[in-house]
């Protein structure tokens, strides 16, 4: 039960709702105190505020930069209501208690998104004030009841309101204190590594922190004796799985999560319209057309079979006829940047059909870090962003060079070919993917597997390999397939006899210098 309020503290960067809940505080009796741009709001709102200076008797100084940190704001928020000692304490010193406390911090994350954010700027935006009051009343949240996210606002006055303050809500609040400091610190401790590794110090930082928000809890994970939840990363702007807005059909399993981020990754890849068709985690269609349907046909064409059931991901707007196809089989996920209003009607016609939409994929930004977690710890490395400008400025060691309709053939194939899981081998032509073997322990069994799962003819086509081959019989079972064209790595240490068999096969051959494993 918590009796009249005595002060309310309110101190925001970020002002949504910040009168509405002032006002509310006020009705319950509390006086208001504040700072800055937060007391210069809510004046012109109406209300009395007291500005903390006049309420510690201390002036702002350095700027600033020192203000709320001041024994009877901390004291006023730390001090035990129930504890005797520190009551008499209180009374000695002159400290009020402080009952509410409303704050977010200084704006860092978008401060050092700023392409012209300089390193002054940014740690000018360091909050000191505002994260010392968030953990002294997070600790304390048995008697003050402290709100760092303006979501809050409604229930916590809804709360008070009430005349008694679950401490199942004062502990919850007071735990999201602690995430949004923690994350708080750990985006200024990356910053300043990055700044350091500009500086020539190392990549990666010796410790890293990394803070992601729970978006749904999952029915189950990879399989149903396992539980599963989907966590977001706060801040990211790429167009992504994590930031589509799902549209219609059953909720996203853990398993849609996965094939979904891969479809969408090896989409974009692609500038011409495109279709992705995923199973299991790897791509077993993908082909480009003059229309999205036309795309979605041609790949579904490459292993219709494996294709049932299949998450699709399309570079275009949905349109009416590529709907109509797509509702023609049974599909789990369809990923598009947009979808038309009949293409919708069309679609969710099919109950269980999981519709996701991720805005534009032109001009992205596409960064960060692959992360794969071990027993015990954590991998990490650069995203595999790795692409070829340019097939005719690469090497051709073989006697004959490849046509002007075999470059385009590799230059498709090798974009599919970084997204199947190694050891990855892709049979293609220029616009649609023909057969794949992905996975395989043996580069030669996944040639084998590619011709086995091949729908459609694979004389002339070309063929994309990950890595390099480690003999020449991975070069003599594509042969026999009527494959014309290599586009491989290279780099082993019998290139030389590699070569020769695709010379004596009449085959021409690229070497790329780039490897494209996939675990």
């Amino acid at each position: 039960m918590m009796g009249r309020l005595n002060h309310a503290l309110i101190s925001v960067s970020d002002k949504a709702g910040v009168v509405e809940i002032a006002k509310e505080l006020v009705a319950l009796g509390a006086s208001i105190l504040s700072t800055g741009g937060t007391a210069k709001a809510l004046r012109e709102a109406g209300l009395e505020v007291t500005d903390v200076s006049s309420h510690t008797g201390s002036p702002e100084i350095l700027e600033g930069r020192v203000k709320t940190l001041h024994p009877k704001i901390h004291g006023g928020l730390l001090g035990r209501r129930g504890k005797p000692d520190h009551v008499q304490q209180m009374n000695e010193q002159g400290i009020t208690p402080i009952d509410v406390v409303v704050v977010n911090l200084y704006p860092f994350e978008s401060a050092i998104a700023k392409a012209d954010c300089t390193f002054e700027n940014a740690i000018e935006n360091i909050d000191i004030g505002g994260p010392s009051m968030l953990r002294s009343a997070a600790k304390n949240h048995e008697d003050v009841l402290v709100v760092v996210d303006p979501s809050d606002y409604g229930r916590v006055i809804e709360a008070l309101k009430s005349g008694a303050v679950p401490s199942e809500l004062r502990r919850e609040l007071a735990q999201k204190v602690f995430q949004h400091t923690s994350r708080y610190d750990g985006l200024i401790a990356n910053y300043l590594s990055e700044q350091n590794a500009e500086g020539g110090a190392e990549k990666f930082p010796a410790r890293l922190t990394l803070t992601y928000e729970r978006a749904e809890t999952l029915r189950y994970g990879e399989n149903p004796h396992q539980d599963g939840a989907f966590y977001r990363e706060i801040g990211a702007t790429e167009p992504s799985i994590s930031g589509a807005k799902q549209l219609h059909g059953k909720a996203m399993s853990y398993n849609n999560y996965l094939d979904s981020n891969s479809a969408l990754e090896l989409v974009k890849e692609f500038d011409d319209t495109a279709v992705v068709i995923i199973k299991h985690n790897n791509p077993c269609g993908v082909a480009l057309g003059a229309t999205s349907v036309e795309a979605y046909v041609k790949a579904r064409e490459t292993d219709p079979l494996s294709a049932f059931g299949g998450v699709i991901a399309c570079n275009r707007r949905v349109d009416l006829a590529m709907a109509k196809e797509v509702t023609s089989t049974f599909v789990e996920v369809l990923i598009a940047p947009e979808f038309d209003d009949d293409a919708l009607a069309e679609l969710t016609r099919k109950k269980d059909l999981r519709l996701l939409e991720v805005g534009s994929l032109q001009s992205q930004g596409r960064d960060g870090y692959d992360l794969k977690k071990l027993v015990g710890g954590l991998i990490l490395q650069d995203r595999d962003l790795g692409s070829l400008a340019d097939l005719k400025a690469l090497k051709v060691p073989t006697k004959r060079a490849p046509s002007e309709e075999e470059y385009a053939a590799c230059a498709f194939a090798w974009k599919v070919c970084k997204h199947v899981k190694s050891n990855a081998i892709v049979f293609a032509n220029a616009t649609q993917t023909v057969g794949i073997g992905a996975g395989q322990m043996s580069r030669i069994d996944s040639v084998k597997l590619a011709e086995m799962k091949a729908n459609l003819p694979i004389k002339g086509c070309v063929m994309a390999s990950d890595a390099f081959f480690p003999f020449r019989d991975g070069l003599d079972a594509a042969a026999q397939t009527g494959i014309t064209t290599v586009i491989q790595p290279g780099g082993s240490i019998r290139d030389e006899e590699v070569v020769k068999a695709a010379d004596e096969h009449n085959l021409s051959m690229i070497m790329t210098g780039m490897r494209h494993f996939r675990h």
